[in-house]
């Protein structure tokens, strides 16, 4: 079985959107190397009216996912094992660590809430991690799942046409991707820096690693100073302390 992301929406009709073309969306439909599969919520209400939600407990505007809906939505799917996802602004923040442990499982299963959220009691009953894409409140959690998926399947074997252009990608090694550049030579007065096109590679590879660490210190300064601390402790190390 190849590797299967399975989401628990309100509205499937917004899948496969960005994840049905370039070489994520020929991966999935002509080369079947990882399978999307979506499981309307809207199914599982026992209400005659359909409802999927009610009032905050407690009091409050806005309304909630009712457990017991999404535990009968979660216990429809096949797949146990499955990491579990519930897309969510107060969950930990997504990294490439996290994405890079999910896509090593047979498939994720994704939770996308609406309205002020979910249940909490059928996230930890089921064992949901909720997962933040960014410091941003979205309206649902569809765009987030994409993201989430896209990041695990482009890392599955034959999926990208060059898979060792994954290894200094951004995160991978602590440090954000150095600036890329291509032809023309020169662009509106703005001409390719000279090392680039010197044929020396070690001053290629030299300029990038600086190039690496100068836009993570300026952009990133928590990325840098784990890397600072990570460089210290291997340097103590190789010392012997």
């Amino acid at each position: 079985m190849p590797f299967t992301a399975t989401v628990l929406t309100m509205f499937p009709e917004a899948f496969p959107g960005p994840l049905g073309v370039s070489l994520i969306g020929t991966a999935w439909r002509e080369k079947g190397l990882w399978a999307l599969e979506t499981v309307d919520i809207r199914n599982f209400s026992e209400d005659k009216r359909g409802f999927l939600d009610d009032t905050p407990a407690g009091g409050g505007p806005g309304a909630v996912l009712k457990a017991d809906v999404v535990a009968r939505a979660l216990d429809s799917v096949s797949g146990s094992g499955r990491p579990l996802l519930y897309m969510s602004a107060r969950g930990r923040p997504l990294t490439q660590a996290r994405v890079k442990a999910w896509s090593q499982a047979n498939g994720i299963t994704v939770l996308c809430g609406r309205f002020e959220g979910v249940d909490q009691r059928v996230l930890d009953a089921r064992g949901f991690e909720e997962v933040a894409v960014g410091d941003a409140v979205l309206a649902g959690g569809e765009a987030a799942a994409m993201l989430v998926i896209e990041a695990c399947v482009r890392l599955l074997p034959g999926v990208l046409g060059q898979a060792d252009s994954l290894s200094s990608e951004s995160f991978e090694d602590g440090l954000l991707e150095h600036p890329q550049f291509t032809r023309p030579r020169s662009f509106e007065g703005l001409e390719i820096p000279e090392v680039l096109v010197s044929g020396d590679h070690k001053k290629v590879a030299q300029w990038r690693q600086e190039q690496r660490e100068q836009t993570t210190r300026e952009r990133r300064p928590d990325l840098w100073a784990a890397h600072l601390a990570k460089s210290q402790l291997k340097g103590a190390k190789a010392r012997g302390e």
